[in-house]
């Protein structure tokens, strides 16, 4: 649990700072930076660096701290330029909403961390801050924000093949912080053209890459994809083997990944899908095929191809996931909604693939509205890393 910290707690930290001395003290309340014209201090980063201790953070708490504390001074100076602010009671909301991830409300919580000598301001700032910055982004980005239905079917179509597949990839991880960034993605780009097999990307990797896995090659073991970010494992399925990505830009890096095999995971408790196909016969003509391409971007339109075709040279089938043959279904996971595989030769024809829906089967509707809302936030999250990112380039952040 959360809180297991707190118990482990034999006095409260915050008492033994006070009682170390008066020139201590004084020297917890100094200036640790500058953003801009706003203050950090010493205090501010040892009270954030036990509350990301207390909530099991990543990383060096000091540091984690102190990037955390920049970082909500850039957002409240955005907030104040733009004449930004939250309630009282929009901060209690958020303060309530946090603290019911332990099962705990907000006073309780308060309660809690006062125990190993978080303030109460301390969680207040921290939730305001979120609070604010929400606002701020919603307000600049919202009405730019659009979610095509085509979205919406290929989220659908990840919500229910997650479970049931699993990649075999390499990665090469580029640091890409502050200034680096740009030297990064170059690098990456260069070497995304560059790297033709498996050999190639090891060695790309072990000479680049700053992952531990950079020892073995960028070699990753087995995984589920469920256990990739939606965006990171559409890139993945998008792959051929051997094939390696374009730059995907993450906090901190700049990753590349080579994709090996793709294979149905056996282990994953089964997802119950409903899945539609069509399977076109097209003569094995290059231009042909280049032009139903061209022409086609759903199941719908490979109608108009297949006028006055035989009636078997177009085929749609509607099945559930598990009943699909294997063949096909492999070639079913590489896609999205809308997209065709690659050819496969079939009595002495063509065979082209498409999906056209993939939809999870639950006992209630699926609400469309409802996964627009999550694909708008998840947009808008996107969106505010390079708002901030952005912010600070231009700030000026200084020691004293």
């Amino acid at each position: 649990m959360i809180f297991s910290f707190l118990k482990r707690q034999a006095t409260t930290i915050l008492i033994g700072l006070v009682c170390a001395g008066s020139a201590f003290a004084q020297d917890l309340f100094s200036t640790r930076l500058y953003v801009n014209d706003k203050v950090v201090t010493e205090f501010e980063v040892t009270q954030r660096a036990m509350l990301l201790e207390v909530l099991g953070a990543p990383g060096d708490p000091e540091e984690e701290a102190l990037k955390a504390l920049v970082e909500d001074r850039l957002r409240m100076i955005e907030a104040e330029r733009l004449q930004m602010t939250a309630s009282d009671e929009e901060v209690l909301a958020g303060m309530e909403e946090f603290a019911a991830r332990a099962n705990l409300t907000a006073e309780g919580l308060i309660a809690e961390l006062a125990k190993v000598g978080i303030s109460a301001e301390t969680y207040r700032d921290f939730v305001m801050a979120g609070v604010v910055w929400r606002k701020v982004v919603r307000a600049r980005f919202t009405g730019g924000i659009t979610v095509t239905e085509n979205e919406i079917d290929q989220a659908l179509a990840n919500s229910a093949r997650e479970q049931q597949l699993r990649v075999l990839v390499s990665e090469l991880v580029i640091p890409a912080e502050g200034e680096a960034k740009a030297a990064a993605l170059d690098l990456a780009r260069q070497l995304s053209a560059e790297i033709s097999g498996p050999g190639d990307f090891e060695v790309a990797a072990r000479a680049h890459s700053k992952s531990p896995t950079a020892e073995r090659g960028g070699r990753l073991d087995w995984m589920p994809l469920s256990n990739l970010p939606a965006e990171l494992g559409g890139t993945i399925l998008a792959l051929a083997p051997g094939e390696v990505s374009d730059p995907i830009v993450v906090s901190g890096a700049v990753v590349l990944f080579m994709l090996h095999d793709i294979a149905v995971d056996t282990s994953a408790e089964p997802v119950v899908a409903n899945v539609e196909w069509a399977e076109f016969l097209v003569p094995d003509d290059a231009a042909e095929i280049a032009r139903i391409r061209a022409n086609v971007d759903t199941c719908y339109d490979l109608n108009g191809q297949a006028t006055g075709l035989p009636e078997d040279r177009l085929t749609v089938t509607t099945r559930i996931a598990s009943d699909v043959p294997a063949d096909v279904g492999l070639e079913l996971a590489r896609l999205d909604p809308g997209e065709i595989s690659a050819e496969q030769t079939r009595s002495g024809f063509r065979r082209l693939i498409m999906l056209c829906s993939l939809e999870p089967m639950t006992e209630e509707p699926i609400d469309r509205n409802l996964v627009r809302d999550q694909l708008t936030n998840r947009k808008l999250e996107l969106m505010a890393e390079t708002y901030l990112e952005e912010l600070r380039a231009a700030a000026v952040i200084r020691e004293p």
